[in-house]
């Protein structure tokens, strides 16, 4: 920090007699107003400390500041339920799944970091999102992920790929806790701005949830875990509000180093301490480190706190203490205990081998005070802090090319005009990077250590098992579209939810609440800003329709390189619970003769499709429309027919169409399938049409589906029978006759499937 004008020690007292000193608010990414805001506050100026917390307080990343005033209508929209027993403000949601029990989960991001260190930004990536979750009270028990790159064959791809992959797959291992699921997606877009997305997902009784609160003067503040370096230094306010460039790998001491085997401590630390009832507040510390855990613990409870920074246990032991106060060194917790608990609480960490400090008492001052040295280097309102942070209200206004965009439908792209082509384009869509086969990724991940996993990627969704004896269990899927909500943030960010509920509801879960990521340019673009609330309120508006509330989740800004801002890529997560996850089905066709049946209905819809990026690298036109009523109809019909032993297998219809959804069910199952196309070959399909499925039925139980469809107003039609070893396809020809129109072995399938991702990862 002395590199920004730190020098010495600056206390309350020197900052009341020196007004007039240069500070380097705008090194810490503050304006003049909010500079003179914070001045305003304290009546003087700050002191490099308070300028410390302040800064990273205000940040973008951690107050929302220009987010906030769109966010609140998932609170004001929020439908009513009885499930919802921790909405947002708190380190992460928690709903009821039945039998005294309850998950919480969340999803954050890790871009900025990722770039500058893949492997490092992305494990940190995890374990951050795993202390959210450790920090409502519960045991972690499953982790997703969403990423996106540049092209699969650029420089700079090859470089953040295989870091971030990796760095996710090393820390969770190292956790023990299994990858169910998650996505990996290429465009330009993201070229030197990749986006890395982590869930956690984590399981308690309704009676252990814990709160970030500091309640009760007299109080101890316990910091514990990892000792406090000099990594992350100003990662929060710094990386998280930076555009990107060549100059940004330099940034690397703004990235945090992890450890996953003192997370892996903490956890079963944290609860064993939980269980003896050893903590009345607590709080993880991840962006803006003991900044943001002390003022928003202070801020939440009886309003004031005293910490002697000396007492914090270091690494390194010439850090300053606004160093101290930015660091975001991984593996940390902080408690509030009462006295007469202080010494068990010890204990119990000594055990763990888990350094713990008492750092600080609780108070009713109403003021944040800090000392160093002996000397007061803080004396603030908490609430200002953590709380009473600048609020936006941007301009916006819709991009000056979405008009043209919008106008270049893929209408004027050359479709396939016989069996032959239509081939090919099954073919060059499978093995395409976005829809080519990603183990190369998942071999990477534990996707069953624990022994509860039901159900991992490929699949729809991640299932995991909650309790033996009953077979009640949780899905959860993670899902977005950039060229999407590109071409229409509203339809965006709907359709990213449509399709999360949809894979939930394909396994046989009963969607129940979603958390988000939103990953957005520059708020300080009018054109990103209009993005941003377009998506909020239609990611608002769908969750009102469907009845799922938001618990939570995470602003991302500022990805972009230079000017240049990636798509607006809104991520959706949805969990849905299983009453018995022994009655789920996979997507995988196994039963020789099973009749196939596609649900829904099948526009002429390309707009935004992986066929029109994939054949000409083509964005424009709308994309598919939203019919949140036909999901819903749809999901009925999925749960009731699972449920009902109705169907022996269940593939959701998305990126790539029918076309791809045969591919990866024929090729998970190692069957072949005989079909015959409804009306136009092409657009039958490739279209990207919403609230579709495909379905092999029971035998027996075809007329029990059609009368279920029927009463649920699912369009249900038979289209083929599963066997052999090749896709077969029928369909009208260029002369309007019926007749065979390709067939594909399934080695050859398997064989442009599988072969992409690791060509580019090598």
């Amino acid at each position: 920090m002395e590199g920004q004008g730190y020098t010495g020690t600056d206390t309350v007292a020197i900052a009341a007699a020196s007004p007039e000193r240069r500070q380097p608010f705008a090194e810490l990414g503050m304006n003049e107003e909010e500079y003179r805001r914070v001045r305003d506050i304290l009546g003087r100026r700050p002191t490099s400390a308070e300028l410390a917390i302040y800064s990273v307080m205000w940040s973008e990343h951690c107050s929302y500041k220009s987010s906030k005033v769109h966010l609140r209508q998932f609170g004001d929209k929020a439908p009513k339920t009885d499930k919802l027993l921790v909405g947002m403000g708190e380190n992460a949601g928690v709903v009821d799944i039945g039998h005294g029990l309850a998950v919480t989960f969340k999803v954050e991001s890790h871009n900025h970091p990722s770039y500058v260190e893949p492997y490092q930004g992305a494990a940190t990536g995890v374990g951050g999102i795993v202390r959210d979750i450790m920090s409502m009270g519960a045991r972690p028990i499953a982790v997703m992920d969403s990423l996106r790159f540049g092209p699969a064959d650029a420089p700079d791809t090859q470089r953040v790929l295989p870091g971030v992959v990796a760095g996710i797959g090393g820390y969770a291992n190292s956790l023990g806790l299994p990858n169910i699921g998650g996505e990996t997606v290429f465009d330009a877009c993201y070229e030197q701005n990749p986006l890395v997305n982590a869930l956690c997902v984590g399981l308690m009784k309704h009676e252990d949830i814990q709160r970030a609160v500091a309640p009760g003067p007299g109080n101890q503040v316990i910091l514990f875990g990892a000792l406090t370096g000099p990594d992350g230094i100003g990662g929060a306010s710094v990386l998280a509000s930076a555009n990107f460039d060549d100059e940004s790998q330099q940034k690397r001491p703004s990235v945090q180093v992890g450890d996953p085997f003192m997370e892996k401590l903490l956890i079963e630390c944290c609860l064993e301490l939980f269980s003896e009832d050893l903590v009345v507040g607590i709080q993880d510390l991840g962006a803006a480190g003991v900044s943001c855990a002390t003022t928003e613990l202070a801020a939440a409870g009886t309003g004031g706190m005293h910490i002697d920074l000396d007492a914090v246990p270091l690494r390194d032991a010439t850090l300053l203490p606004e160093e101290i106060l930015m660091s975001e060194s991984q593996e940390r917790m902080m408690a509030v205990v009462t006295p007469d608990k202080v010494a068990r609480f010890m204990e119990i960490c000594g055990r763990w081998e888990i350094p713990a400090t008492v750092i600080g008492t609780v108070t009713d001052t109403r003021r944040l005070v800090m000392t160093w040295r002996g000397e007061t280097i803080v004396d603030l309102p908490p609430t200002t802090a953590a709380d009473e942070g600048p609020v936006y209200r941007r301009p916006l206004e819709p991009p000056h090319d979405l008009g043209a965009l919008q106008s270049d439908t893929p209408g004027r792209l050359t479709r396939p005009s016989n069996g032959d082509e239509l081939r090919r384009t099954v073919l060059w869509l499978a093995g395409s990077p976005n829809l080519a086969g990603k183990t190369w990724v998942t071999s990477q991940y534990d996707r069953y250590v624990l022994g509860n996993t039901v159900m991992a990627m490929p699949e729809n969704a991640g299932v995991v098992r909650i309790d033996d004896e009953s077979g009640l269990g949780i899905a959860l899927s993670l899902d977005g579209n950039g060229r999407y909500t590109r071409l229409d943030p509203y339809a965006g960010a709907q359709l990213a939810l449509s399709e999360a509920f949809r894979n939930v509801a394909a396994t046989g879960a009963r969607p129940l609440a979603v958390t988000n990521c939103l990953n957005f340019g520059s708020p300080e673009d009018p054109g990103v800003m209009w993005q941003f609330a377009r998506a909020a309120e239609g990611l608002a508006d769908g969750c009102q329709y469907l009845g799922i509330p938001v618990t939570g989740g995470n602003v991302s800004f500022y990805n972009q390189t230079g000017s240049t801002p990636i798509n607006p890529t809104p991520v959706v997560g949805v969990l849905g619970v299983h009453d018995d996850v022994r009655r789920r089905v996979n997507m995988g066709l196994t039963t020789d003769g099973a009749t196939i049946a596609l649900l829904g209905e099948t526009r002429e819809e390309f707009g935004g499709s992986e066929w029109a990026h994939v054949v000409y690298g083509h964005l424009g036109g709308l994309p598919p429309l939203v019919d949140l009523k036909a999901e819903t109809s749809l999901a009925s019909v999925l749960v009731s027919a699972i449920r009902d032993g109705l169907v022996t297998v269940v593939h959701d219809l998305s990126d790539g169409g029918l076309s791809q959804t045969l591919v990866e069910s024929c090729l998970r199952g190692s069957l072949g399938a005989r079909i015959t196309l409804p009306g136009d070959p092409f657009v039958a399909l490739f279209s990207e049409s919403v609230a579709r499925a495909m379905v092999a039925v029971r035998p027996g139980a075809e007329a029990r589906l059609a009368a279920l469809c029927e009463s649920a107003g699912v369009p249900v039609s038979q289209i083929g029978v599963a066997g052999g070893d090749s896709l077969s396809v029928t369909g009208h020809g260029p002369d309007g006759d019926q007749q065979e129109l390709f067939s594909i072995p399934l080695y050859e399938l398997r064989e442009a499937h599988e072969r992409m991702v690791p060509s580019y990862a090598d």
